[in-house]
């Protein structure tokens, strides 16, 4: 069964702990983080305080997802802070495995992401060191984007490298995600659904979620 993983990204940032809450008990199984720079991307969102708010907010895991530049310096603040996965974009970093290393060491779960035109390969050397092969199906920076279609075929692509490199690793597909693609993405692969729009974009959370959710299990 895929996990669904809300992105804050698209909350209601005054009502965010009721936002996060309401996606708990509508039965979303971790919480996505996007922390941004305005360098690595042309945004700038959150950082540690908001994560350390989060904490005592909810039990589910939280998914902080680093579009930073160097963000081998502040992993090991991500993790103090609460978070229960890092994931870093292989962009981002001349030090790949150092900062997968460094993340574990912390006590959290490593994932490593790829932006829509990065080649796969890169997954290929350090696919041992992951929980988590996080692949972007829209330019990394703003929420709400069109999903590109030609994510379908890479993900088919990194769910083959992996059942051939590391079956444990868990693949997670992020933007433009929603009811009308779910279930492709599960099909082709997918074990981690990111959502913002579709969840927090309008309407009752817990009723997006629950159309998600039928959606994937299509």
């Amino acid at each position: 069964m895929p996990l669904i993983a809300p992105s804050i990204l698209s909350a209601d940032f005054a009502r965010l702990a009721d936002q996060v809450r309401a996606a708990e008990a509508a039965g979303a199984d971790w919480i996505h983080v996007d922390v941004m720079d305005g360098c690595f991307v042309p945004n700038i969102t959150m950082g540690f305080v908001v994560v350390e708010a989060l904490r005592p907010v909810t039990r589910l895991p939280l998914d902080v997802h680093l579009m930073i530049v160097e963000p081998e310096r502040y992993v090991e603040r991500f993790v103090a802070a609460g978070a229960d996965l890092v994931t870093v974009h292989v962009e981002a970093t001349p030090h790949v495995h150092r900062t997968l290393q460094l993340i574990r060491s912390a006590g959290a779960k490593a994932g490593l992401a790829v932006n829509p035109a990065t080649p796969l390969d890169w997954f290929e050397d350090v696919l041992g060191e992951l929980d988590l092969a996080l692949l972007m199906s829209v330019n990394p920076g703003f929420g709400g984007q069109r999903f590109i279609p030609r994510s379908l075929e890479r993900l088919e692509r990194l769910s083959a490298l992996r059942e051939r490199l590391n079956p444990e690793v868990r693949i997670e597909v992020d933007g433009g995600v929603g009811p009308a693609n779910a279930a492709e993405l599960v099909r082709r692969g997918a074990d981690v659904l990111v959502a913002g729009s579709a969840v927090f974009g309008g309407g009752a959370v817990a009723e997006n979620l629950r159309a998600l959710r039928d959606a994937a299990q299509a």
